[in-house]
C-alpha cells in the first residue's frame, strides 16, 4: 500500500469515526477546555467548565429548518441558566449551528436565529444580558461529516461556550 493510500485511508476513517462517535468531533475545546476536571474519581468539579459541559450539557439541537427550542432543549438551558447564575465569574458565547443542506447564507441567518433563542431563553431564567453574546456559523463548523440525516441531526446545535475568568475572547 501507498503512502498516498494509507493517508488517505486514515483520514477516512477519521471522519468516519467522527460521525459515529458520542459527541463526534469538537473543533473548540469541548469538554476538555478551560477548567479541567478538577475533582477525584473521574468526575469534575462543579464550578468548572468540565462539569457545565459533561454534567449540565454545553448544546441543544433543533428539528430542521427550525430555531423553536424543544421541550428538552429547554430542559437543558434551564440548567445552563441555573449553572451561570450560580457561577457568575463565567461569561458564555453562544454558537448557532446549521446542518450542510441549504446555502451559506441561509444556514448563517438560521445559525443566528437558534444562538439568539437560546440567548434569550437563558435571559429571561434570569442570566444577565451582558454575559451572554451570540456568533453564528451556519454550516462552517460540522461535528459530524457525513450526509445522513444521523449527522445533520448532531449539526444542528446551539453551543454554549464558557469563557473562564480572566480569559479574553
Amino acid at each position: 500500500m501507498s503512502t498516498l493510500t494509507r493517508i488517505l485511508a486514515l483520514a477516512a476513517f477519521s471522519l468516519l469515526a467522527a460521525c459515529t462517535s458520542p459527541g463526534g468531533f469538537s473543533g473548540y475545546g469541548g469538554a476538555g477546555g478551560a477548567g479541567g476536571a478538577g475533582a477525584t474519581g473521574g468526575m469534575p468539579a462543579p464550578g468548572t467548565v468540565a462539569y457545565f459541559n459533561e454534567m449540565v450539557g454545553d448544546r441543544v439541537h433543533f428539528a430542521v429548518d427550525e430555531s423553536a427550542l424543544s421541550e428538552e432543549a429547554k430542559s437543558i438551558l434551564i440548567a445552563q441558566a441555573r449553572w451561570l447564575n450560580d457561577n457568575p465569574e463565567f461569561n458564555a458565547i453562544i454558537e448557532g449551528h446549521a446542518d450542510e443542506q441549504g446555502t451559506r447564507e441561509y444556514n448563517l441567518a438560521l445559525g443566528d436565529r437558534r444562538a439568539n433563542a437560546v440567548r434569550d431563553f437563558l435571559i429571561a431564567q434570569g442570566v444577565a444580558p451582558h454575559r451572554l453574546r451570540t456568533v453564528s456559523y451556519g454550516k462552517e463548523r460540522p461535528i459530524a461529516i457525513c450526509s445522513e440525516e444521523a449527522c445533520y441531526a448532531q449539526n444542528r446545535r446551539a453551543v454554549t461556550v464558557l469563557i473562564a475568568p480572566g480569559a479574553t475572547s
